[in-house]
């Protein structure tokens, strides 16, 4: 029988990995909201962190960011990018780990699947479909 288990085949990884990546999520969502990144292309935008998924490792961080309104996502990565330097120092200097992990940038998908997904449940073939059905109502 195997000794360890493999435990970020879990949904968003291993306990550990979660605890750190709300921890990052934290110090870099502060850092972005006190505007200590001084880029002329992040000025002006309110960045959210919804999430920050770690390596098993952890010594990735792969840090998902949405500008508000969903406005200059390309311009937005990019000035995060050339700043990444200074939000690992900064990350690094907050969240007490052996290893400061290198950071990448992503837009969060999320926000537009969820507004897919309620494009698609407000067209008449699916209204029609989860209608009660009127036959059921006369018994």
């Amino acid at each position: 029988m195997p000794r360890h288990h493999n435990k970020s085949s879990a949904a968003g990884g291993s306990q550990r990995q979660l605890r750190v990546g709300e921890t990052v999520r934290h110090a870099v969502a502060e850092i972005l909201a006190h505007g200590n990144v001084h880029d002329p292309d992040l000025e002006g935008h309110i960045i959210t962190v919804p999430e920050v998924r770690m390596s098993p490792d952890l010594k990735l961080a792969t840090i998902y960011v949405m500008p508000l309104g969903g406005h200059d996502t390309d311009k937005v990565i990019a000035a995060l990018e050339r700043n990444k330097k200074f939000l690992r120092g900064e990350t690094a200097r907050r969240v007490n780990l052996k290893f400061a992990p290198d950071i990448r940038f992503r837009i969060d998908e999320r926000f537009d699947e969820a507004e897919r997904i309620e494009k698609l449940l407000r067209t008449p073939a699916v209204l029609r479909d989860i209608a009660p059905d009127p036959q059921d109502s006369e018994e």
